[in-house]
């Protein structure tokens, strides 16, 4: 598993680890079953707390990513790719609202905010 973590960043490092998780076990990379690392080599090497990937951890089984055997460690729960697509839809579809509440509280109107939805979908290609 390979996380990389941005001590800069305004989003916490236990979403990050969330969020790059998630993406590794929906990209294949990590694979239904699979182990990882224990809390305490996570946090090692990641030169972080212990709470902060038990944190992490927590919110993976919460959202059925991951599953928990006491005494065993921390395990890739056998999930269905169609729900753990669904989420990162979801997740992407809350950060779309997010900015459009944002755009609306700094006054832009329905069209400025398609215009710079299309500007950025054209610097993508």
């Amino acid at each position: 598993m390979h996380i990389i973590l941005n001590h800069s960043s305004m989003i916490p490092i236990y979403e990050q680890i969330v969020d790059q998780v998630k993406n590794q076990i929906i990209g294949g990379a990590i694979s239904e079953n699979e182990a990882l690392p224990s809390v305490r080599a996570l946090s090692a090497e990641l030169k972080i707390s212990a709470l902060t990937v038990k944190k992490a951890y927590d919110r993976l089984e919460e959202e059925g990513f991951v599953v928990t055997v006491h005494g065993k460690g921390t395990f890739v729960a056998a999930t269905d790719r169609e729900l753990a697509v669904e989420a990162r839809r979801k997740a992407v579809e809350d950060d779309f609202a997010n900015a459009i509440e944002k755009a609306r509280a700094v006054g832009m109107t329905e069209a400025e905010i398609r215009d710079i939805v299309e500007i950025i979908l054209e610097e993508e290609k």
